[in-house]
């Protein structure tokens, strides 16, 4: 599939583009949920319209804000390993670095840690298993890089074991609260790191970009041209890992936006990281956006947890992807 060469306007158009969809889904998420307060409904008086500010404002923005960050944190994960191990396949979820983040977050949630203790020991944790899985995946020379999956595959579900450990250690008091942001939950989550830490990490990268585009190439390639390969990759190694923690200590564990959202998008849009890097952290905040109204309203006033609709959308999708693996190299 070939692609128009990337131009300032082509760039901006997109981004315009991307923007206005989210925009869209930042709307409709303040719209709807399990009850049917409306945001105009803050402009009147009386006990409705304190119920709608409750309801829309306390409730309903700081988990749209979450939902973007958290949304645009993995894909931008994902996107970065993709180009890291230089398969369309990547994902924090499936090589285990969510896994990780997670395992790391339930101990110090189980040895009692503060928030910052708590994020230090999901980076920790998300970062030794990304690092695991390159290291795993360096000694792999076949094109199909198929030990690269089921290394990944394999640290995930160990690291699903020891977050069982965990779990079956826990105190009662823990156990429910654990278990249900094992599953993702947006309810009460803080966006106030997670928002800013997005923006920062894409600034850091973006600049990098053309850089990216060698190394997607071959790290022996990019060495030949110039690059400084080792450098570049532990950078990307330390955002992926950054943003995998952050995403997870913030709303739990939640999986496939890493995969689907940049292998998708490298479909439609190119392989440019330039592009791609700044439009995966739009487009994961509203597909997230997406399935957490969705998650809202379809037991409404029940609220399911999001992570089981990302897994029960991103599970088809995966397997397409499985089949058709080639389509974005």
């Amino acid at each position: 599939m070939k692609h128009s060469r990337l131009t300032p306007a082509r760039l901006i158009l997109t981004l315009l583009v991307l923007s206005g969809l989210l925009l869209t889904t930042v709307i409709l998420s303040l719209c709807f949920g399990s009850t049917s307060y409306r945001p105009w409904q803050l402009l009147g008086n009386g006990p409705d319209a304190a119920l709608a500010r409750d309801v829309v404002l306390e409730l309903r923005l700081p988990r749209t804000l979450a939902a973007i960050a958290v949304g645009g944190l993995l894909a931008l994960a994902g996107a970065l390993q993709q180009v890291l191990l230089r398969n369309p396949l990547a994902d924090p979820y499936i090589l285990g670095t969510s896994g990780g983040a997670s395992v790391g977050a339930l101990l110090a949630l189980l040895l009692g840690a503060g928030a910052g203790t708590v994020n230090f020991s999901a980076c920790c944790g998300a970062l030794l298993s990304i690092t695991l899985v390159f290291i795993l995946a360096r000694k792999d020379q076949s094109s199909s890089q198929a030990r690269l999956l089921l290394t990944g595959v394999a640290i995930a579900s160990f690291c699903g074991a020891l977050s069982s450990l965990l779990l079956s250690l826990a105190p009662d008091g823990l156990l429910r609260g654990m278990v249900f942001w094992m599953l993702g939950d947006l309810a009460g989550a803080r966006w106030q790191l997670a928002l800013p830490l997005l923006v920062v990490l894409l600034l850091l990268v973006w600049p990098l970009a053309r850089q990216l585009n060698v190394l997607s190439q071959g790290a022996q390639t990019a060495h030949a041209l110039g690059a400084n390969t080792r450098k570049l990759q532990w950078l990307l190694y330390f955002v992926a890992a950054a943003a995998t923690a952050i995403a997870v200590t913030t709303a739990g564990m939640i999986g496939f936006i890493g995969l689907i959202v940049p292998h998708a998008l490298r479909l439609v849009l190119g392989h440019d990281q330039r592009l791609l890097l700044p439009a995966v952290a739009l487009t994961g905040g509203t597909v997230l956006l997406a399935a957490d109204i969705a998650s809202r309203i379809i037991l409404a006033p029940q609220q399911l947890p999001i992570g089981v609709i990302t897994a029960l959308a991103g599970v088809p999708v995966f397997l397409w992807l499985l089949q058709h693996r080639g389509a974005a190299r």
